[in-house]
């Protein structure tokens, strides 16, 4: 008897956590949508853990500023870096010597930092040495990063199309820069019509 009710017991905690990450996804209001060469990739935005990140990060893809912007700074085993819409945009202004250094004309913002644990697929905001300074760019985990846990805010995780992630073009050297770096094809909100 006592293990058919620790069973039942297990199967309502399941479903209470296993649905929670679905929940986000579930939102079309809050579901990114990146286009990259081999596939589109889901990206269930986190506005629980930071909500002026996930708003500016909108506000961005509703404008198409991620369109075709560079992942230009990419570690194997570690993340891929994009969204630097100031330099980083490779049909409008692209500098590959200044991509990663720019931001957006949209203002910095204060730290959002959360509990949450840096997992492959999780998407954090990138910073300057300022807490107080991301801005548009942000990263896409290949595998988990402990020492970023509590130093990076998280916006988002990663639904569905982490292959294609994988796919996405390695840089050199141990700051990962790329040259002719792989791009953001497109970036849409997947309530919008577009």
């Amino acid at each position: 008897m006592q293990l058919k009710k620790l069973a039942a017991f297990l199967v309502v905690l399941a479903g209470l956590f296993g649905g929670a990450s679905q929940a986000f996804a579930a939102d079309p209001e809050n579901t990114m949508v990146i286009t990259l060469k081999d596939g589109d990739v889901v990206v269930a935005l986190r506005p629980d853990l930071a909500p002026k990140h996930v708003a500016q990060i909108k506000k961005l893809v509703r404008e198409g500023a991620y369109d075709n912007v560079a992942f230009h700074r990419v570690i194997d085993g570690f993340m891929a870096q994009t969204g630097d819409v100031q330099y980083g945009n490779m049909k409008k202004g692209f500098d590959a010597s200044l991509a990663g250094t720019g931001g957006s004309k949209e203002p910095d913002l204060p730290a959002e930092f959360s509990k949450e644990k840096y997992a492959r697929g999780v998407v954090g905001m990138a910073r300057s040495q300022d807490p107080n300074s991301a801005n548009s760019q942000f990263f896409i985990m290949f595998a988990p990063a402990p020492s970023l846990n509590g130093q990076y805010t998280i916006v988002g995780n990663v639904e569905k199309g982490m292959e294609f992630v994988d796919k996405i073009k390695k840089g050199d050297g141990d700051n990962g820069s790329v040259s002719d770096p792989d791009r953001m094809v497109k970036v849409r909100i997947a309530a919008d019509k577009n």
